[in-house]
């Protein structure tokens, strides 16, 4: 078993990572119902919160089918930050996380997400002070360091454990490299080796596959893994892992009806949440995922991925199901 503090959880959780325009209430609820362990909202700037900005404020939305959820803020303004905190404590989250690694400009710019990587020590210096201001637990994500010549990932993990969170997660990438490159785990294997350290230590990026996230769990001795990029648009991810890791056998990949069911699902849950005009046009990421590898679906994408009316988004997804049904997507390989 692993605990975030008073949480408990399963042995190696698996956690739906934050992801801008993604993880919003609808899609966190079918990850949710397809065995993610914990959820996290979208990153909420902490500027936003405290000026009562429209599109900060709706994504304080949590539901109790959620639960264990964390709301997730950024920022590099202490002040900013203190009372960010006391506005996301009135959604009664489970988890504050706390965005140390978001690596686009406009973020970093301001010294905030990975920006505060080149200032370790406000970064420890600005976790502590929110750990004492609430009494939900403070969890941190961020990347091994700025760049290569940086890495001090070691170091800060401690420090940052050692003034109060209760749990780390970790992209295997610096901000140099974006989301370039291969994910390294093996600095984050050294974060949870090391002896002093004694909270959960996550693993982040390209766990696409079961067997990734075996290896991230068998040869790298990490407590779980957070999941971003394979889960958009086929929120079946995490149970198909936990299947592995049961069986050793994979999980069968869901029909074209299903995989149509959830997509249909998927988009009215976002409507009756955002709206029609914002549900259809955010939706529209997960398709590709959804329906990938359907031969001779051209015509279907595009319709998808097109529309502003979401009547014709109804209708394609009833074409698709006509046409395909139950059958399955060809193994690719």
């Amino acid at each position: 078993m692993v605990k975030i503090d008073n949480i408990e959880l399963p042995d190696f959780p698996l956690l739906l990572a934050p992801m801008e325009d993604v993880s919003d209430p609808p899609f966190r609820a079918l990850c949710k119902e397809n065995g993610a362990d914990v959820v996290y909202t979208e990153f909420i700037s902490s500027e936003g919160l405290i000026r009562d900005a429209a599109k900060s404020v709706i994504k304080l939305d949590i539901y109790e089918k959620e639960r264990p959820v964390g709301i997730q803020i950024f920022g590099a303004n202490m002040d900013s930050m203190l009372r960010s905190i006391e506005i996301v404590e009135k959604t009664k989250p489970d988890i504050i996380d706390i965005n140390f690694g978001c690596p686009v400009k406009k973020v970093v710019s301001k010294g905030a997400g990975a920006g505060i990587l080149k200032d370790i020590d406000l970064m420890v210096k600005l976790t502590e002070a929110m750990v004492k201001h609430t009494d939900l637990p403070v969890t941190v994500k961020t990347r091994l360091g700025w760049d290569h010549d940086s890495i001090r990932i070691v170091e800060v993990a401690e420090r940052l454990q050692d003034v109060g969170i209760k749990a780390i997660s970790i992209h295997g990438r610096t901000r140099a490299q974006m989301y370039k490159g291969s994910a390294d785990w093996k600095p984050i294997a050294e974060v949870k080796n090391n002896p002093r350290m004694h909270i959960p230590v996550f693993g982040n990026g390209d766990v696409d596959s079961p067997e990734k996230a075996m290896e991230m769990r068998d040869k790298y001795g990490l407590d779980g893994a957070m999941i971003g990029r394979a889960s958009i648009g086929y929120p079946w991810f995490f149970n198909e892992v936990k299947h592995f890791f049961k069986t050793g056998e994979h999980l069968q990949k869901p029909t074209i009806a299903e995989r149509v069911e959830v997509a249909r699902r998927h988009l009215q849950m976002s409507i009756d949440w955002k709206g029609e005009h914002l549900g259809v046009v955010e939706t529209r990421r997960h398709y590709t995922n959804y329906f990938k590898g359907i031969p001779h679906f051209k015509e279907y994408r595009l319709k998808l991925v097109t529309s502003d009316d979401p009547n014709d988004v109804f209708n394609a997804f009833n074409e698709i199901e006509s046409k395909f049904g139950d059958a399955r997507i060809p193994e690719i390989g």
